[in-house]
């Protein structure tokens, strides 16, 4: 008699519904689902690993749609520790990550999505975005002196330029996901305190320097402006279509098990199949392993 697999993440915990106003608060980043023990991640992160990989494998083969990863978080979070372990086990041909930083000269003589739009993933394959375009209304929100070099007319200024963005971002995942590009959102939620841990420790393990800045400390200060911010994304820009999963990141193991399955099960929805040969092409293969077998 086979038993179900137990259910210890709970996806309706972590995705935001279309249509409900966000609460951070109400996202606790330090669960950790139904696991009782690290180990017992561990054991599930694996099995959902290989699970990614098989369907990867069949999305490489059919060609047909392709996967935006997108995630977003505030410094420390462990977006790069997250990607670098969830996909570990997929092929390098059919998965790409691009990190998206400040733009540049040429970049912002473009539309904010315009840089973006240039990394999507091609068909059968998985690109992962580092941040996104979700920046503009972000840091960009808390920080709205940006606007003033970004080279915009005055006339796309008035109003409320963030509501206007946020459909302008709903109406392009709806135009990526009607054309055959699946949209997966993560926001990884890391706790104040726990930030401050990981700060402390870049800065004092050697090994770690590199990765610390002293800028990201100074956006601290804007903690609550970017709470702020991202209840309002989250609110406004989970849709049908594309939902945002808020994954709580505290616990690293926790992060990268809710990651991994996630990816796994919306690759699953997909109902991807290897591509079937046609008659002809069939005998080709027939034809081919006769000549091999007849070989001396």
């Amino acid at each position: 008699m086979r038993y179900a697999r137990p259910v210890r993440i709970d996806h309706s915990k972590l995705v935001v519904k279309p249509g409900s106003k966000v609460r951070l608060k109400n996202f606790d980043p330090k669960y950790t689902g139904g696991f009782r023990s690290r180990s017992e991640a561990e054991a599930d992160f694996a099995k959902d690993t290989a699970r990614l990989a098989k369907y990867q494998d069949i999305l490489y083969a059919q060609n047909d749609y392709a996967m935006l990863v997108i995630f977003q978080a505030m410094d420390a979070a462990g977006k790069d520790g997250c990607i670098k372990h969830v996909m570990s086990g997929v092929n390098p041909q059919g998965c790409q990550v691009y990190s998206f930083k400040a733009p540049s000269s040429k970049e912002l003589d473009h539309d904010y999505l315009w840089r973006t739009m240039c990394a999507l993933p091609e068909r059968g394959n998985i690109g992962i975005f580092n941040r996104s375009y979700y920046e503009e209304t972000l840091v960009v929100r808390v920080h709205p002196e940006i606007l003033n070099f970004q080279q915009l007319p005055s006339t796309t200024r008035k109003g409320d330029i963030w509501e206007r963005r946020f459909r302008q971002i709903r109406n392009f995942e709806k135009y990526l996901v009607e054309n055959g590009i699946a949209v997966v959102k993560f926001f990884l939620n890391v706790s104040r305190d726990e930030q401050k841990a990981r700060f402390l420790e870049r800065i004092r393990n050697p090994e770690k320097n590199w990765k610390f800045s002293a800028s990201d400390v100074k956006e601290r200060h804007h903690w609550k402006a970017y709470m702020s911010a991202y209840e309002k994304m989250l609110s406004a820009t989970s849709t049908k279509e594309a939902k945002w999963y808020v994954i709580p990141a505290d616990e690293k193991w926790f992060a990268h098990a809710a990651v991994a399955d996630v990816i796994a099960h919306e690759l699953k929805g997909l109902g991807l199949k290897y591509p079937k040969l046609g008659k002809e092409q069939q005998s080709g293969l027939a034809e081919a392993e006769r000549m091999l077998l007849a070989e001396k």
